[in-house]
Order: structure tokens, then C-alpha cells, then sequence
């Protein structure tokens, strides 16, 4: 699944072809989504773009009067199309504005296409989401002072959107590595001070992401259709059975919350 860098990425690859575009239609070819495609999506036609904005792994175009609001889902991408091209099979939504087309490719359907009405933060989906990794709102005080009591294993907790949004798998694998803390441990067992290391790791694996283009593990390219690079960095995810890069002993994997992990049982306690 396109996880916050992936997003971020996408969103960068669009964000310079949408800026002040006036969108003309948008086409959909298949509405069954995650969620049913609601008509009002075809009201962005013939309104200009005021903005783009990531929001966890949901991307916001905001118009004059509303927002689409566009999710990747487990196995989706967009795509910029300069010139006419037939759509294929998984393509079920176009966005088409005056010099180009953004096409939405999902196989398996489960990512999303909806209307809100401003102020978009209101929405469901949105307005119980946790603060942004990489904004000056998320701190180790703050996973700290969320944390206190809570008994879940710390990678469930900070994989826990209304906590911080966009931790998925692979990068809470990588910063409690980087932390030197198990994933089992709880939450609450956590000290403040190694909630700020874990904090910081947090942000230096999602920016050095971002850098890279994002981790291409099986599905995920960017809106160029270039893969991300970021795999080839990773420290623990996928590598069970290696030897850590620190202390030469053996990755494990575990399942915890239903999510293979990776750690080191020597370096993370």
C-alpha cells in the first residue's frame, strides 16, 4: 500500500500540472471504489484548482467551491498524460484539464474518489486524523502524553492515525529500528525521552524517503511512472534473516496487529 511518502510523492508529481488549472471534466469510468464515486464529483468541472495539500495518505484538490478529495488505496496511481491515450482496464477515473489528464489506474479498487464541501477538515475521514509526522505539531512530548496508559504494542500505536497520520508499516518498522525500541513493547512503558528519539527518527525516515521517491516494494510508482527508491535503504522491513547493520545478529519478523514486523532483538528493547 502507498504509504505517506508515496502519497507525498504522487502529490509533487501532479501538484505542478494542476497549480491554477481549470478543470474541465472529470470522467468516471468505474464509481465502485472503496466507496461508491458520488455524482457531485462532476461539479469540479469548469473550476479552477485553488490548491493541492496531503492530508495522512489522502490528497486534497481544492477548488473554488469544494474539494476532491482522492485516496490510493492498496495498489492504486496516478498518472499525467500529455497526449490522448485509450484507457485501460484498472484506468476508472480521469481528471482532464486544458493541457493534460490525470488518470487514476486501481486493479483492485480499493482506493477513493469523493466530494467535500469546505471546509474539507470537517469530513469524516479527515477531522479525527492526528497531527502531521512532518509538521511543527508532532513531537516526542506529544507521543508521550497520548501514550500514558495505553497497553498496545508502541508500532500499533504509532501506526494509530488519530495519533500521528501516516506511519504505516514499512516506516514504523524502520524508526523504532532507528530508535532502538521493540514493536512489542507498550506504549505506556515508553519514556518521554525515547519517545523523542523515536519522534525524530520518525520524521528522518519519512523525509529521507520523500527524497528518494518513496519505497517500491510491489505496486507503487509516482506520477511519472518512475519506481521509489527508498527500498533499497531499508534497514529491517523484508530483511528476516539477515544480519542487523548494527550488531550483526538476525532480523526477525513478527506478526503484530496483523502487519508483518521487522526488528532486531538485540538492538531494540
Amino acid at each position: 500500500m502507498p504509504e505517506l511518502p508515496e502519497v507525498e510523492t504522487t502529490l509533487r508529481g501532479i501538484e505542478p500540472w494542476l497549480r491554477d488549472a481549470v478543470i474541465r471534466q472529470v470522467v468516471v469510468r468505474e464509481p465502485r471504489l472503496r466507496w461508491p464515486v458520488p455524482q457531485d464529483v462532476h461539479g469540479a468541472a469548469g473550476q479552477a484548482v485553488r490548491g493541492l495539500q496531503r492530508r495522512g495518505k489522502y490528497i486534497l484538490i481544492n477548488l473554488e467551491r469544494g474539494s476532491l478529495l482522492l485516496h490510493l488505496g492498496m495498489s492504486g496511481s496516478l498518472r499525467v498524460l500529455t497526449e490522448a491515450s485509450p484507457p485501460g482496464k484498472h484506468d476508472h477515473f480521469d481528471i482532464e484539464l486544458a493541457g493534460c489528464t490525470i488518470r487514476y489506474n486501481d486493479p483492485r479498487r480499493f482506493g477513493t474518489l469523493l466530494w467535500l464541501e469546505p471546509p474539507p477538515g470537517r469530513h469524516p475521514l479527515l477531522a479525527s486524523l492526528g497531527p502531521e509526522p512532518l509538521s511543527e505539531a508532532f513531537d516526542g512530548d506529544h507521543l508521550y502524553r497520548r501514550s500514558r496508559g495505553r497497553k498496545a504494542a508502541v508500532k500499533n500505536f504509532i501506526m494509530d492515525g488519530r495519533v500521528v497520520v501516516g506511519v504505516g508499516n514499512i516506516y514504523a518498522s524502520e524508526a523504532l529500528y532507528m530508535a532502538g525500541i521493540h514493536p512489542l513493547r507498550a506504549a505506556g512503558r515508553v519514556s518521554r525521552a525515547r519517545y523523542r528519539g523515536l519522534a525524530e527518527s520518525i520524521a528522518d525516515v519519512l523525509q529521507r524517503a520523500i527524497r528518494q521517491g518513496g519505497t517500491t516494494l510491489r505496486d507503487f510508482s509516482g506520477a511519472g511512472g518512475l519506481p521509489g527508491y527508498f527500498a533499497q535503504d531499508l534497514l529491517v522491513y523484508a530483511r528476516a534473516g539477515q544480519q542487523c547493520f548494527q550488531c550483526a545478529g538476525e532480523i526477525r519478523q513478527k506478526v503484530i496487529g496483523q502487519r508483518a514486523s521487522y526488528y532486531c532483538a538485540v538492538c531494540q528493547r
